[in-house]
């Protein structure tokens, strides 16, 4: 009995002891999340049908309500003081008692994981972060495509290497190399045909980025050349060879808050290997978010505005609209260009003749935004410190119409939602949307008819 207890004391002395040793070596971070969610129609077709269990049609816009949830966590293993190991999970991204999705190989659009696999558990990033006294080093699978501003974002997990300089003053400068896709030759594609797998048949990001400080914001500029000769091999035999470029600022001018982005695509859509037919498609794409929020305490006052433009259906040898969006991390209505809790959660909802043109949204309600032009104005308040209480009102209008449309207007859609904090690290949200849906989504034929649609989601969101 003495020996038990000189050996649990003597644990008790190694675990004391290193308390402080594993607070150092690990940090923890995370989120989780559950949210409730109704959609009145999972389409804006007024003459929606679909097949049954019995196959048998069945014509009706149903709704659809369910509840869903996420966990998130960050861990960093810290080995020693300016360096570490940076991973994060996923785990549990599902519907309560839903259908679970088949196993596959297509990856969820932020993560390195398949849906499948994020209703488990599906790893995203792993990387090394090594601070040196000649700057900062990330190599490894980390979050990509987030520049700038929340606009223009599709932020998921990829390869990448990216050097940061030291600051030199206000300035800091970083490079990057970012591996998307990868064709060549290995075990998951052991197909030696030149259609299936290349060498230099891949997808490959190539950015310099350089960013000023100041005291309330920052200004900056990336320029990113992306290379994508994946559709070369085989019967294609074109690469997608462009450069976008990306000035953006964010800044407080008194008790305003402004950020804007601009993202401007030129370069080579369709770059045919010579000897085949081609023609080459030009590249002409343009973004641009403006956003402003004014905050007299406890009330503040808002706007957007934001545009993507379209392709022009009548010009064939170049490409105006359909490479960029404004991206999945932008989520400006909780039904018009939703990508997170609508096409991410609900799906698709559609219009007339949807999915016709470059993978613009004709015809589709869900995000991210393609060909439009956004006007958004907000009106909030804060009675209490843990209360927020905001009320907007949103139009969009089509850049371009695609071949044979007859109406241009996305619509008019009115957002209330509430935001309780419970807690430092516990809040709740409350939110109810109604879309007055526009003609654009009647299509080719103007006398289709189309159906208003209205949301209401509720969602407790823990951070840690």
């Amino acid at each position: 009995m003495k020996r038990f207890w000189l050996m649990m004391l003597s644990l008790g002395f190694v675990m004391a002891f290193s308390v402080s040793a594993f607070a150092v070596d690990v940090k923890v971070s995370g989120s989780f999340y559950v949210g409730g969610l109704y959609l009145n129609k999972i389409s804006v077709n007024d003459n929606y049908s679909w097949t049954g269990t019995d196959n048998k049609t069945y014509t009706g816009n149903p709704s659809t309500a369910f509840f869903y949830q996420r966990l998130r966590v960050g861990t960093d293993f810290i080995v020693s003081p300016g360096l570490k190991l940076v991973t994060r999970f996923d785990a549990l991204e599902r519907i309560w008692g839903g259908t679970r999705s088949a196993a596959g190989t297509t990856l969820a659009g932020d993560s390195a994981g398949t849906a499948a696999e994020n209703e488990n558990i599906a790893f995203d990033w792993a990387y090394i972060d090594y601070v040196s006294p000649i700057g900062t080093l990330d190599a490894g699978y980390m979050e990509l495509g987030n520049t700038g501003t929340v606009f223009g974002n599709t932020t998921y997990p990829g390869g990448r290497i990216k050097y940061t300089t030291v600051p030199f003053g206000p300035f800091v400068f970083n490079a990057k190399i970012s591996k998307t896709k990868d064709t060549s030759y290995s075990y998951v594609t052991s197909s030696a045909t030149p259609a299936t797998t290349w060498t230099n048949g891949d997808k490959t990001q190539y950015a310099v980025e350089g960013k000023y400080n100041f005291k309330d914001g920052f200004v900056g500029l990336q320029i990113q050349y992306n290379d994508y000769a994946d559709t070369e091999p085989g019967s294609s035999g074109y690469a997608a060879k462009y450069t976008v470029f990306t000035p953006y600022v964010i800044a407080k001018l008194g008790p305003v808050n402004l950020q804007a982005e601009v993202n401007y695509a030129l370069g080579k859509y369709k770059a045919y290997d010579s000897g085949l037919t081609g023609p080459d498609v030009s590249i002409d794409n343009l973004t641009a978010f403006l956003d402003a929020t004014a905050n007299f305490a406890p009330i503040y006052v808002g706007g957007t505005f934001a545009y993507v433009s379209g392709d022009d259906p009548n010009t064939t040898d170049k490409n105006e609209g359909g490479t960029l969006n404004g991206g999945t991390d932008w989520n400006p209505c909780l039904i018009l260009f939703s990508y997170y809790d609508l096409t991410n959660w609900v799906g698709a909802v559609n219009g007339y003749n949807s999915g016709k043109v470059n993978d613009q949204i004709n015809g589709r309600v869900d995000g991210p935004m393609y060909n439009a032009w956004f006007f958004q104005g907000r009106v909030g308040v804060k009675p209490i410190p843990e209360l927020d209480v905001m009320l907007s009102l949103s139009y969009a209008q089509a850049d371009k119409k695609p071949a044979g449309f007859t109406g241009g207007a996305y619509g008019t859609e009115v957002d209330l939602t509430g935001t309780y904090k419970i807690t430092n690290n516990l809040s709740y949200m409350l939110g109810a949307g109604y879309l007055f849906t526009g003609d654009y989504f009647k299509g080719t034929n103007g006398s289709n008819k189309i159906d208003d649609d209205y949301m209401l989601i509720n969602k407790l969101t823990l951070t840690f």
